[in-house]
């Protein structure tokens, strides 16, 4: 009897060390990717607890968070100043660490999403110019290597984190001989391109090759998303050689073309363009529609699959059109049927965001109206009115 005893606890305790080591394994921020994950964007201008907990309620698992936004001791939050990187700022740091703390607090995983690097300001912080230093001077390389170093080795262990996302929207080909969009589905241009430029400051290739080796020296496992090239254009990564090195990259796009249709000048037009319909792209008349869209993501999913890089590697890390526009709902159904019938993470631009309500799809199609307006010139701070409606339904009806 007391033999069986034994020979059954020894088997229990074999069992709970088993199921122990699978929690721990299954935990760590690599496996949280390896199924589809459906998230949101944090742009926001003031970070606030109350935000974590609402898109917690709604359902949605990750959170693209941008810091830029945020008043810093410095010109540049966590940075100081972009011009010239000497070390994180110790007053933002600890706001950044409270923000993670909501986030976890509420169950929620972060990718952590500078707008700016040494070298690449923000547009939005730099008087509306695009900042292309990082670009041409391998200096900013170098302060942008510390810089990753620096945040990883501060927030590397924290739970909130299932990933760095180094550059949000890099364009080291802008202004650099190569024409931002052209025929749908034909990437041919950007390879000549890179032949002229590979091995340059302007080599996104190369740089994200050093900055993820900078951050593996003090963090080896945290995944590292990388947006591509020209804006994050799903065709741009088409030029790189290969899969980065390291195994454990996300490999991140943005969608919002036609960009005449999805922005917020469409929506000021006398005549505006509708979704689905004949859009102009790259200087022609083109009849856009969930074909389109997929045409014009293709490219990405090709060279994905020359590459062995699986579907869960791969991640929209922004998408949405201006709420106003004819067509936005269904343009959001057909974007979100192609990013899950190819098994993609995603994360809808945006969730509530504290500046402008173009993208605040609980708002849904009208405008927000004189008398909110007139309360804002007030200096007052009127609720945005939100509310269940076929718009938001949308995003609601794909979040998994």
């Amino acid at each position: 009897m007391n033999n069986k005893i034994l020979a059954s606890a020894f088997f229990l305790a074999l069992l709970l060390t088993s199921l122990l080591s699978f929690a721990v394994h299954a935990a760590t921020p690599a496996d949280f990717w390896k199924t589809q994950r459906t998230g949101t964007n944090c742009f926001n201008k003031v970070p606030e607890e109350s935000w974590f907990k609402d898109a917690a309620d709604l359902g949605v698992s990750w959170v693209r968070l941008a810091i830029d936004k945020w008043e810093g001791e410095r010109d540049d939050f966590l940075m100081g100043d972009a011009d010239d990187y000497r070390g994180l700022v110790e007053a933002d740091a600890q706001e950044l660490g409270q923000v993670l703390d909501w986030a976890h607090k509420y169950g929620l995983k972060v990718v952590l999403t500078p707008l700016s690097l040494p070298g690449a300001r923000w547009s939005q912080n730099n008087g509306g110019r695009f900042d292309s230093r990082l670009w041409e001077n391998r200096k900013y390389w170098n302060q942008t290597k510390a810089y990753w170093r620096d945040i990883a080795e501060r927030f590397g262990g924290h739970p909130a984190l299932v990933a760095y996302n180094i550059k949000n929207e890099p364009a080291p080909e802008k202004g650099r001989g190569v024409a931002e969009h052209e025929l749908l589905g034909d990437v041919s241009r950007y390879q000549t391109w890179y032949e002229k430029h590979r091995g340059t400051a302007a080599d996104l290739y190369q740089f994200y090759t050093e900055v993820i080796a900078a951050i593996r020296t003090v963090d080896k496992d945290m995944p590292i998303m990388v947006d591509g090239g020209w804006y994050a254009q799903p065709g741009a990564f088409t030029y790189w050689p290969g899969a980065l090195s390291d195994p454990n990259v996300l490999y991140s796009f943005h969608m919002y073309e036609p960009y005449k249709f999805t922005s917020n000048a469409n929506a000021k037009r006398k005549y505006p363009f509708v979704y689905p319909g004949v859009i102009p792209f790259a200087g022609k008349e083109v009849d856009w529609n969930r074909d389109t869209l997929e045409l014009y993501m293709s490219p990405l999913f090709q060279w994905a699959a020359k590459h062995n890089i699986p579907s869960y590697r791969i991640v929209a890390g922004e998408f949405g059109c201006m709420r106003r526009n004819s067509g936005c709902r269904q343009y959001l159904e057909d974007v979100l049927a192609i990013l899950d019938d190819n098994q993609l993470h995603w994360a809808f631009y945006s969730f509530r965001e504290d500046e402008w309500d173009g993208y605040d799809y609980e708002v849904g199609t009208k405008p927000l109206g004189w008398k909110y307006w007139e309360a804002v010139e007030r200096g007052e701070h009127p609720g945005v009115p939100r509310k269940p409606n076929p718009l938001f339904a949308v995003i609601r009806s794909h979040l998994k």
